[in-house]
């Protein structure tokens, strides 16, 4: 099922879509997020956003809570290892 876009939030000058597959799940747009900072380009603020340790341990976080298969000591490794910095 594809994605569609069921409702759009209006931030502080920009459009935000909301997309979902099942009208339960939801989902907010990153990139439409990122043209804030960037409005030619939001690839890049979405790059910096996630080589931040910040991110990275809100993701793990993010993800032992609600993911029932997450790999816990893995993701130790990664954040340890410092290879989040490394991922182009």
């Amino acid at each position: 099922m594809a994605k569609v876009k069921s409702d759009t939030l209006h931030v502080k000058g920009i459009d935000v879509g909301i997309y979902t597959e099942d009208y339960r799940n939801e989902y907010i747009s990153l990139t439409d997020i990122a043209r804030y900072r960037n409005s030619d380009d939001p690839r890049f603020a979405i790059q910096n956003w996630m080589r931040n340790r910040n991110t990275i341990e809100f993701l793990g976080l993010w993800e032992s809570l609600h993911n029932p298969s997450f790999n816990r000591v893995q993701f130790d490794t990664f954040r340890a290892n410092g290879t989040w910095k490394k991922v182009q």
